[in-house]
């Protein structure tokens, strides 16, 4: 044992594994958790199936970790829901093994530094440990430690619904009828979307999910009515590739999608960059552009899914070093990059790359995609795997990094490799002259192509 003390900072699934890695490595894992149980995240979103299947879900040292407790691994090949994620999964994991004694719940994480030592400091900074700052039940808490892996996530701080980075403009003085991520419309929240018009922002995957459930809702119950509000001006980009995609869920949720729009079920308003969101007769008034090309809808619920970034506001003492536009790790950001890359294709990547100019300091998991939406758990797993054997000092088994992902098939941003995944209608016939279907049909009709790559 070398008895060093990591702090990890979030408690869900990636933040679990980094603390069951801590262990097998004879060290000691203190997790701070900011809600009342483990997962507090997941627990948002319990109603939304994986795309992936157990086995990509679960981390091998945490898995030897409920070995001995009699704990049952799931079918690998089935889909969880975030709810059976954690009764199956997450619960035994902090409950039934030796992390109940790390887990530090109703924790938020306010502030971390360097013992003694302001972000200017140098001279001696590295041998000073961390000291981080959380507010209890209790009150406020310092806490020291050699080592900090933040796995925080990015669930609690959404992107607002403005294209320009901002919150629209009225956005935050009609917060009581927004609400981001992927709400249970058809189960917790039914009460508050049904018989409404409500409207669905952005073109992933939150964002597809909550209109299929709507589309639902609309069936079962007379006058609701869902509203597609698309930014960009292709819906088909939103559709996914289908059979091509490798995680077959998610796959078989684009084409579903697809039928839903064909069929008339979902009103589409495509480039639709909303701007302003005022009142108009109690319901929302959601206007894009400016002048003669304004154009509005009028809902009674606007549900925003257009994506998180990180929240960096407690990690300001630190020097950090990060990509500019990505909010990622600089070394990590070219990989997942969505101006450069498509979701399906992450170079290997572990200590090196998540590393910053404050030595023991790591960001992990979702947070260290920073703005990218690429992210799979399964990516997280391994980065903690190689992030805590750098802390443990096995420089080599840090360096043996090795993540495969399943080809997604999925294109959001272009890219030549999901293109040739299936994105954009599937691949090109004539693969020497176009990246995919749409981009060899634009070039046959005379346009310079389809403009995904």
């Amino acid at each position: 044992m070398n008895g060093k003390t990591v702090a990890i900072i979030g408690a869900g699934p990636v933040g679990l594994a980094a603390a069951a890695h801590v262990l097998e490595r004879g060290m000691s894992p203190i997790v701070l958790e900011a809600g009342s149980e483990a997962g507090h995240a997941v627990r948002q979103w319990q109603h939304v199936q994986l795309f992936s299947p157990w086995e990509y879900n679960i981390d091998k040292a945490a898995a030897r970790l409920l070995a001995p407790t009699g704990w049952n691994s799931p079918d690998p090949e089935s889909y969880p829901t975030g709810g059976e994620l954690i009764d199956q999964y997450l619960d035994p994991l902090a409950t039934r093994t030796p992390l109940r004694e790390a887990i530090r719940t109703s924790s938020r994480v306010t502030a971390i530094s360097r013992a003694g030592f302001d972000k200017a400091k140098t001279k001696g900074r590295e041998q000073a440990p961390f000291e981080i700052r959380y507010q209890n039940g209790k009150g406020p808490e310092v806490l020291r430690a050699d080592a900090v892996v933040d796995t925080s996530g990015t669930w609690f701080s959404p992107n607002p619904a403005a294209s320009n980075g901002l919150p629209a403009i009225g956005e935050r003085e009609r917060a009581d009828r927004i609400a981001y991520g992927m709400p249970d419309v058809c189960g917790t929240h039914r009460a508050r979307y049904a018989g409404k018009t409500v409207a669905v922002l952005g073109a992933g995957h939150s964002a597809v999910g909550t209109l299929i459930d709507l589309a639902q809702l609309t069936d079962e119950v007379p006058g609701t009515q869902a509203i597609w509000l698309l930014r960009g001006a292709d819906p088909a980009k939103a559709f996914g590739g289908g059979r091509n995609d490798k995680l077959a869920a998610r796959g078989e949720l684009g084409s579903h999608f697809a039928a839903l729009v064909a069929a008339g079920k979902i009103t589409v308003e495509s480039g639709f960059g909303v701007t302003h969101i005022s009142d108009s007769g109690g319901r929302l008034k959601i206007l894009t552009g400016a002048c003669c090309g304004a154009r509005s809808v009028v809902a009674d619920e606007l549900v925003v899914s257009t994506g998180f970034r990180p929240d960096l506001s407690f990690l300001s003492e630190l020097r950090l070093r990060l990509d500019p536009a990505i909010e990622a790790p600089a070394a990590l950001a070219p990989l997942i990059d969505p101006n450069e890359h498509s979701c399906g294709t992450v170079r290997p990547h572990g200590a090196r790359e998540l590393a910053h100019d404050e030595p023991g300091f790591y960001l992990a998991g979702m947070k260290s995609y920073g703005r990218a939406p690429t992210f799979l758990m399964m990516t997280g797993y391994e980065q903690v795997r190689s992030i805590v054997a750098d802390i443990a000092g096995d420089k080599k088994a840090a360096a043996r990094v090795e993540l495969v992902l399943p080809e997604t098939g999925v294109c959001t941003r272009g890219g030549l490799e999901a293109a040739a995944a299936g994105c954009c209608g599937g691949p090109a016939k004539e693969e020497a002259s176009a990246c995919c279907a749409a981009d060899e049909t634009a070039k046959k009709a005379g346009s310079a192509g389809c403009g995904c790559s």
